[in-house]
């Protein structure tokens, strides 16, 4: 078999075979990756025989029964589908109102076309023995200047896990979001931005990153707040004090406190009253995909808490077999508890959001969905076909990372998104927007491609495989409008070509980060000269905070190297250049050591842009050195284990805070 046939069968899967880094350099995927993500995708390739079979998948057909389960569109725009004809072709439109219309779809260039539709909405069509699932997209996702037109906004970001107050246990929870909100909704903050909050191990507490979830269909039930759903204060234990969160201890003491809530819960009166109703309705609705989780977590918990479930007998790994079944009947009070863990976060996100809108806030939380999902998690286990399991999420060589990265995560198959009509996405992104009032999406780029790495493979030996990004994003767009929530693409990084365009023209915003808004005249861009609508931000959880940036703490980090230092001496006196062009600051320029005059003049530089929000990690308010987490380490740094010195309702009060954000409320004061 040539090479040149599994090249041909790779491209019509949506494989990159050939690709450019960051220098410009191109490279050729080897055949064995390409062998290897192809069968990921279904599309076994080792022979000629298997090669010939794949690509008759791939075959685009011209008959009715051809068509996809589901159609995307645009409001006011017509359709091409995939199916030939030269003649009208009657069929019958049926809204989501339920009123129904006939119409015809007409030919164009060899193709069937569907007349625009002026509704948005999930409608069906009806095309003589087919239906298919015809979605209407607003096109354009709901924006800040939607929320609050010409309005220059401001709020915070805030790592969920550090926040503190008495009784949280040792981790941050709801309780504490909702204390900030109050404070910070009256110095006229209109969003507060969460790390994730997505289901991680209940059974295994060492896995804690907030970006590799078990699911993101469900929630963490450690940042739960049980005084946000039943009222009287619950009291789980002080806060630890060594700045550092022992996630293995904290855990379980938090759990076991959740534990007796949920029998107190169970056996009294609330469970015959409105809330115990309320937890009812909510395991209806959460159907087949609760239940699921549910199973998976007590399975896990039962049977094997430090094993992945492809390790397990072959019976458990089968989420519908007999085994399972069994299991779940014996176990129905471990279900429930898992269940009631849900519906606490749940109610307990709704809160929370209930308390920013009361502060003030216009836009209120925005919640952080991670690019992919553990493949030993529960999402992986229950919907194993959703998944390219056999595959990682990560990114090639880079000038920053000269090996390439491994996020250890797994993604959605296209090929199965298409054929199952995006169920599993749409779950994904409903769970993202509920109860909040924006979204931030992790490596917003992985709508349109992704670099997916053979397990065992090192991360260069990967390949970029492209989505269908145009359906994607026109999900995002109605869903958008209907949960009214703003959409924030994180979209740093390398960017398929026109990329940031595309993002624009849906109404997703990007981010802009004080670190790279470079002028090659002056340095660093004037604060006037960040174009777009994207969101000002001094940094983020992966980069260095304003203290750490000034000192060169980031490089002690990572070791490294001469000319990176050599480099940082020189940007020092650019920055606060540009600070003092802006006339934020004066004076000669301050020394290593003197942060708090650099982190004073970046937070009022970010707020003096155009933007229409600017979000201030609470890391940068508080001046800290430490950055969150250290990208390409695990044990050699306290990633996602640092909590904030003082307590999230007086977290405004210190003096250096204060005067931040006083330095922002002027700059964009509350319409």
């Amino acid at each position: 078999m040539s090479d040149d046939i599994l090249t041909d069968l790779a491209r019509r899967a949506g494989i990159a075979v050939e690709w450019q880094d960051y220098a410009g350099r191109p490279h050729v995927v080897a055949p064995p990756v390409l062998r290897r993500v192809l069968a990921a995708l279904g599309l076994p390739a080792d022979s000629s025989r298997d090669v010939a079979a794949s690509r008759r998948l791939l075959t685009k057909r011209s008959s009715l029964a051809d068509l996809p389960p589901l159609v995307t569109a645009v409001a006011g725009r017509p359709t091409r589908l995939d199916l030939g004809g030269n003649d009208l072709l009657p069929a019958e439109l049926v809204l989501e109102s339920g009123n129904t219309r006939p119409v015809a779809l007409m030919p164009s260039r060899g193709r069937l076309r569907i007349p625009a539709v002026a509704e948005t909405g999930y409608h069906r069509l009806r095309v003589g023995e087919r239906e298919i699932v015809l979605v209407v997209s607003p096109g354009r996702c709901r924006s800040i200047e939607d929320v609050v037109p010409d309005a220059r906004l401001w709020g915070l970001a805030a790592q969920l896990y550090a926040l503190s107050r008495p009784g949280d246990g040792g981790i941050g929870d709801l309780a504490g979001v909702a204390d900030l909100a109050r404070v910070a909704g009256a110095k006229g903050a209109d969003a507060i931005s969460l790390s994730p909050m997505h289901a991680l191990y209940a059974a295994d507490p060492s896995r804690f990153g907030p970006y590799a979830p078990s699911s993101r269909l469900f929630l963490n039930p450690l940042h739960a707040a049980p005084e946000l759903v039943f009222g009287p204060a619950v009291d789980r234990g002080a806060p630890l004090s060594n700045g550092l969160i022992d996630w293995p201890v904290a855990s379980a003491a938090k759990y076991a406190s959740l534990r007796l809530r949920f029998d107190a819960f169970r056996y009294g009166d609330d469970w015959n009253g409105p809330l115990g109703a309320d937890f009812g309705q909510y395991r209806a609705n959460g159907g087949e995909l609760l239940r699921d989780h549910a199973c998976f977590e007590a399975l896990q918990a039962e049977r094997m808490p430090q094993r992945t479930w492809r390790d397990w007998p072959t019976d458990l790994r089968d989420p519908r077999g007999v085994a399972v079944r069994f299991f779940a009947d014996t176990q129905p009070d471990e279900i429930l508890f898992h269940q009631f863990l849900q519906w606490l976060s749940d109610r307990s996100v709704a809160a929370a959001q209930d308390v920013t809108r009361q502060a003030g806030m216009r836009i209120g939380l925005i919640g952080d969905l991670a690019v992919g999902m553990d493949p030993a998690g529960s999402h992986a286990w229950s919907r194993q076909d959703d998944i390219l399991l056999g595959l990682t999420i990560g990114a090639p060589p880079d000038l920053l990372n000269p090996d390439g990265q491994n996020w250890g995560l797994t993604g959605f198959s296209p090929r199965t998104m298409e054929a199952n009509g995006f169920t599993s996405f749409l779950a994904t992104l409903r769970a993202a927007m509920r109860h909040v009032g924006g979204i931030r999406i992790d490596h917003v780029m992985g709508l349109a491609r992704l670099w997916l790495i053979p397990e065992g493979a090192s991360p260069a030996d990967g390949a970029y495989l492209n989505f269908p990004v145009a359906d994607l994003l026109r999900f995002m767009a109605l869903e958008s409008v209907r949960h009214n929530v703003v959409v924030i693409g994180e979209d740093l990084g390398t960017l398929p070509e026109g990329f940031n365009n595309t993002l624009e023209q849906t109404g997703i915003h990007g981010m802009r980060v004080l670190w790279f808004e470079r002028d090659r005249q002056t340095g660093f861009s004037p604060s006037r000269g960040w174009n777009g609508s994207g969101v000002a931000m001094t940094s983020t959880h992966d980069l260095p905070t304003v203290a750490g940036w000034w000192k060169g703490r980031d490089i002690d980090l990572r070791r490294g190297e001469d000319a990176e230092r050599a480099e940082r001496e020189q940007d020092r006196p650019k920055l606060w250049e540009a600070f003092v062009r802006e006339h934020i600051a004066e004076g000669p320029v301050p020394d290593t050591e003197e942060t708090g005059r650099v982190v004073d003049a970046a937070v009022r530089f970010i707020a003096k842009t155009d933007l229409p929000l600017s979000l201030i990690p609470l890391e940068d308010l508080l001046g800290q050195v430490e950055q969150p987490n250290l990208p390409g380490t695990t044990t050699e740094h306290p990633n996602w284990r640092r909590r904030l010195p003082v307590a999230a309702g007086a977290v405004l009060e210190d003096e250096a805070v204060a005067r931040r954000i006083d330095f922002v409320a002027a700059e964009r004061p509350r319409q």
